[in-house]
C-alpha cells in the first residue's frame, strides 16, 4: 500500500541569537501568520534539526515550550501537531498584520486626557538626540566636573553600607536639606527651615505635586502666553483649566489675569526669568501678585529654574522672600547647573503644606536616590557648587556674546536679537520679508535643535521668532554653525 503524501512543510529560517529560543517564536510565527495551518503534523525533532542545521535538543526543547502554551500536542505513536484550539482572531496573515491602523484612544478604554495631551506631546516631544547644535534647555555640559563628581560618588558609596539600605525618607536626605537652607537665602533670598524642603526629581515632579496637592477637576491656573510647555502639559492633565496670561518687557501682566480670570486657585510663573521671553517680573508686578493670592486664597508656583545663570549682576531676590503670607510654593532645580540627567531638585513650601507634600511625594515615587543626594550634599559642602556656578556663569556669558555677536555679523538681516542678563538660550526675531518655516527647515537640515516661538503660544500671535540653545557649545562652534545657517540661507534669499 502506498503511504499517503504530507503536504510539503515550509522551510523555516531562524533569525541570529539564542537557538532555542528562536525555534520557539519562528514556529509560533509560522502558525499565527497561516504558513502552519491548524491540525498540521510536524515534521519529527530529527527531521526538523536537519531542516534547520541545528541540534535535535534545541528542537525539542521548543516543542516543549509549545505544547506547554497550547500551540502544539503530542499523539503518543503518531507525533507532534498544531493545536485546533487557537482563537480565529490570533491568526493573521503577515499582510494583514502590516495594515492593522492603530486603534484610537477611544476603543482602548484610556483616560480621556491621554486624548488631549497628544497634540502637545506631538509639539513639545523630547529631543533625545542630545548632541544636536543649539539644544533647548541644556547648560554648560561639557564644563561639569566628572572626575570630581565620580570621586565624591566613590567616598559616599563606601560610606553607604549602614545607610543606604535603610534610606527612605521621601522629603529627602536631610544633610542636603540643611545646607539647602542657607545656600538658598544667601543667593535667592529665600526664608525657609528644613522641614519645608521636599527633594524632588526635577521641576516636573513639583509642579506634579503641587497640581495633586492644591487643585481640583476644573480649577483655573495662570500660565504665561507665551510659556513652558511642559507645565501647560502637566497642568492640563491634572484636570486644570489652563488659563493664558500675556506676558510682555515687565512679565506676566497680572492686572489682566486678576481682572479677566481672577477665580484662579494656581498661578505658574518664574518671575526671575520667563520661559522663553527671558523677562524678569518687575518688582510691582511682583507685589501686585502676592496681593491678589493673599486676598483671593490663591496660591502662586514659583519656578527659579535659571536664576544662578545670571551673569553682570545678582540673582534676582525670589518672590518667596517678599511673601509675608506663605502664599508661594518655591521650585528651584540643579539640573541647569550639572547635566540634563541629574534629576534632582528641590520645593521649598509653606509649613502648613509641608506634611499635604511630603505625602503626595511618598506615593508618587516613595523617594529620590540616595548616591546623588549624598553626593550633592557633599559637592555643596565641600565649596565645589559655588566654585562650578561661578566658572559656568562666566563661560555661560562668553558663549551667549559668541552667539550675539556671529548673529549680527552673518544674519543681520533675518534675525533681530535681545541680549539679556541670564539665561542658556536667546530668542531671535525674524525680520520681515523672511519665511519662519524655510528657516526653521534649514536648520533641521543643519542638524539644529533651535524650537520655534509657536511651540510655548497658547494664544499669543507673537509668534515669529525661533529659540536658540548656546551654553552647551563652544564659542568656535557656535560661530561656525551660524555661519553654517547664513550660507544656506543666502542661497534661499541671494543678496
Amino acid at each position: 500500500m502506498r503511504r499517503k503524501q504530507q503536504a510539503q512543510f515550509p522551510l523555516l529560517l531562524l533569525d541570529k541569537g539564542y537557538i532555542k529560543e528562536n525555534v520557539y517564536h519562528t514556529i509560533r510565527n509560522a502558525i499565527l501568520d497561516g504558513r502552519i495551518a491548524s491540525g498540521v503534523k510536524l515534521p519529527s525533532s530529527r527531521a526538523l534539526a536537519e531542516m534547520m542545521f541545528i541540534s535535535r535538543n534545541s528542537v525539542i526543547a521548543g516543542f516543549e515550550r509549545l505544547i506547554d502554551e497550547g500551540y502544539l500536542y503530542s499523539k503518543k505513536g503518531s507525533g507532534t501537531y498544531v493545536s485546533a484550539n487557537i482563537p480565529d482572531e490570533l491568526v493573521r496573515t503577515a499582510s494583514t498584520s502590516q495594515t492593522i491602523k492603530q486603534p484610537e484612544y477611544n476603543a482602548l478604554n484610556l483616560n480621556p486626557k491621554v486624548a488631549i495631551l497628544t497634540s502637545l506631546w506631538n509639539q513639545s516631544r523630547p529631543n533625545t538626540k542630545s548632541r544636536q547644535m543649539f539644544n533647548i534647555g541644556i547648560g554648560c555640559v561639557d564644563q561639569f566636573p566628572h572626575e570630581l563628581w565620580g570621586r565624591l560618588l566613590g567616598r559616599v558609596w563606601r560610606k553607604s553600607k549602614q545607610t543606604i539600605p535603610f534610606f527612605n525618607h521621601p522629603d529627602g536626605f536631610t544633610p542636603l536639606k540643611k545646607l539647602l537652607v542657607d545656600y538658598v537665602h544667601s543667593t535667592r533670598g529665600v526664608h525657609c527651615k528644613e522641614k519645608q524642603i521636599i527633594i524632588v526629581n526635577g521641576t516636573q515632579q513639583a509642579i506634579n505635586l503641587a497640581a495633586k496637592v492644591l487643585l481640583q477637576q476644573g480649577d483655573k491656573v495662570w500660565l504665561d502666553d507665551p510659556g513652558y510647555d511642559s507645565a501647560r502639559a502637566i497642568l492640563t492633565a491634572a484636570g486644570a483649566e489652563v488659563s493664558p496670561i500675556p506676558s510682555d518687557s515687565e512679565g506676566m501682566d497680572i492686572a489682566y489675569g486678576a481682572k479677566h480670570h481672577g477665580d484662579a486657585k494656581l498661578v505658574y510663573t518664574a518671575p526671575s526669568h520667563q520661559f522663553p521671553l527671558g523677562t524678569t517680573l518687575s518688582l510691582s508686578r511682583r507685589l501686585a501678585l502676592l496681593d491678589w493670592a493673599q486676598h483671593n486664597n490663591a496660591w502662586i508656583f514659583e519656578d527659579d529654574y535659571n536664576s544662578e545663570f545670571r551673569f553682570l549682576s545678582k540673582p534676582i531676590q525670589a518672590l518667596q522672600g517678599l511673601d509675608n503670607q506663605q502664599r508661594v510654593i518655591y521650585a528651584g532645580t540643579f539640573s541647569k547647573m550639572m547635566y540634563p540627567g541629574f534629576r534632582l531638585g528641590f520645593l521649598i513650601v509653606p509649613e502648613v503644606l509641608s506634611e499635604a507634600f511630603t505625602m503626595m511625594k511618598y506615593y508618587s515615587d516613595s523617594h529620590c536616590g540616595y548616591l546623588e543626594q549624598a553626593s550633592l550634599a557633599q559637592f555643596i559642602q565641600e565649596g565645589h557648587y559655588a566654585r562650578h556656578v561661578r566658572k559656568i556663569r562666566k563661560i555661560c556669558h562668553d558663549r551667549q556674546n559668541a552667539f550675539f555677536n556671529a548673529i549680527n555679523l552673518y544674519l543681520p538681516h533675518l534675525f533681530e536679537v535681545q541680549m539679556t542678563d541670564s539665561g542658556i538660550h536667546t530668542v531671535c526675531w525674524i525680520k520681515a520679508g523672511y519665511d519662519i518655516n524655510l528657516i526653521l527647515e534649514q536648520c533641521r537640515l543643519l542638524g539644529f535643535g533651535a524650537q520655534p516661538l509657536s511651540r510655548y503660544c497658547i494664544k499669543s500671535t507673537k509668534q515669529n521668532a525661533i529659540l536658540f540653545g548656546y551654553a552647551a557649545h563652544t564659542e568656535t562652534d557656535i560661530v561656525h554653525n551660524v555661519k553654517l545657517l547664513s550660507e544656506q540661507m543666502n542661497k534661499i534669499y541671494p543678496s
